[in-house]
């Protein structure tokens, strides 16, 4: 972006945040290619960078935007009309087709929301969760291709090429809203795409950082947009559970790393906590306690139960393992089994822990370095230090690999 001034900058960055998917979805709407549509938008982004100035910036800047973005796609579908007529084009409603003509007609001046659509092509069955999740950041959320590379550690050639064949995969699909079954299911996948690169931000598998802090973010951001572009009348209390379960998590991220050393749970600093969005959290989460139990209710109800503690020693481990219960009743696997394990040594002794650890299977360092952690507090310390060598040797994490170090040493 050019130096059109400070708060035209910031004005566009804010657009480029908030209207994004809402412009491409009505541009999809309208020319039916997801190509066409997305290069357009950010060619008119592009332009506004540099002509818009402090002094000088339109008055409606969603409508300004829109009518660039519609001017450029017009322009490449004059310069390629006879490839124009070979693509596939995306299945559009005649009365979807027609409301984005008529807003388009209007500058945009009512921005009709069609981002549910947008949402719900991006998680088509076709696709892989994790195709599935970059198209998404990129054409709901706007994220630059160059920045989904950088979240998912992935070089940028590498993404742009995975995003490309995303989008031609989609070629000749319905840019429709599933009805009933079909849309509840449509919008769990979207759930666990969100989850998916939530995951992949909190607990990155390899490297140094503790937290991509910003890649977490933008699964937040997804949730929360889901939330508001579901139509009315549709079941939110998965979701809301589901944004609970992330804020929750994502509000200890400070406090996980100490002088360049990982801090687990216990022994995190939690007055550098972000309490706003614990109490966000917990606003979503406390009503649906009593509620019918599903896994996401589960264990956003585990991470309230850390949040609300003033201390780790004050923590309800008791209501914690009555949780993780639940959880295994509900869907039983490998991780449930290992959370449980530490909240039963935590009610019941290390003993009782190492018992609940009994064939539980699970790849990578996690579970040598739980049995590792309940070993040394039953007192077997050769025991421990074996299960923290078999840690390390698994952990790619760099701090992560350092703490298991540091563990062991401590375990004489």
């Amino acid at each position: 972006m050019t130096d059109g001034g400070g708060a035209a900058r910031a004005r566009l960055a804010g657009l480029m945040r908030d209207e994004w998917g809402r412009l491409l979805a009505l541009l999809v709407a309208r020319y039916r290619r997801l190509d066409l549509a997305e290069d357009g938008l950010a060619d008119a982004f592009e332009a506004a960078a540099r002509s818009w100035t402090d002094a000088e910036q339109p008055a409606n800047g969603a409508a300004w935007l829109l009518t660039a973005a519609r001017r450029r796609v017009l322009d490449r579908l004059r310069s390629e009309q006879v490839l124009a007529r070979s693509m596939p084009l995306l299945a559009v409603e005649a009365d979807v087709a027609q409301e984005a003509r008529r807003v388009m007609a209007d500058a945009g001046e009512r921005l009709v929301d069609e981002r549910l659509r947008l949402v719900l092509l991006c998680a088509h069955p076709r696709l892989s969760r994790e195709a599935a999740a970059a198209l998404t950041l990129r054409l709901v959320l706007g994220v630059p291709t160059a920045e989904i590379a950088r979240l998912f550690l992935l070089s940028t050639p590498t993404a742009a090429a995975r995003l490309t064949r995303a989008r031609k995969s989609l070629a000749g699909e319905r840019f429709a809203l599933p009805r009933g079954d079909e849309l509840a299911d449509r919008v769990g996948v979207v759930a666990d795409v969100a989850y998916l690169a939530f995951t992949a931000g909190y607990a990155p598998s390899s490297g140094d950082a503790v937290v991509r802090t910003e890649l977490a973010g933008e699964a937040i951001r997804l949730v929360r947009v889901l939330r508001d572009v579901v139509p009315a009348g549709f079941d939110h209390a998965d979701l809301d559970a589901l944004l609970a379960l992330m804020l929750l998590q994502h509000a200890r991220r400070d406090a996980r790393v100490r002088d360049g050393d990982l801090v687990l749970l216990p022994d995190q600093d939690r007055s550098r906590w972000h309490h706003d969005e614990i109490a966000e959290g917990l606003t979503l989460v406390l009503p649906q306690a009593t509620a019918p139990a599903t896994p996401t209710l589960l264990q956003a109800l585990v991470a309230a139960e850390h949040a609300v503690a003033p201390t780790a020693h004050a923590t309800a481990w008791d209501r914690i393992l009555a949780r993780y219960d639940e959880l295994v009743a509900l869907t039983d696997s490998p991780v449930v089994r290992l959370n449980r394990a530490v909240a039963v040594a935590e009610v019941h002794g290390p003993h009782a822990g190492l018992d609940a650890l009994a064939g539980v299977a699970l790849r990578g360092h996690r579970l040598p370095a739980v049995r590792a952690e309940l070993l040394a507090r039953a007192g077997d310390l050769a025991a421990a230090r074996a299960s923290f060598d078999a840690a390390i040797a698994l952990c790619d994490h760099d701090l992560e690999r350092d703490h298991l170090r540091r563990r062991r040493d401590a375990a004489g």
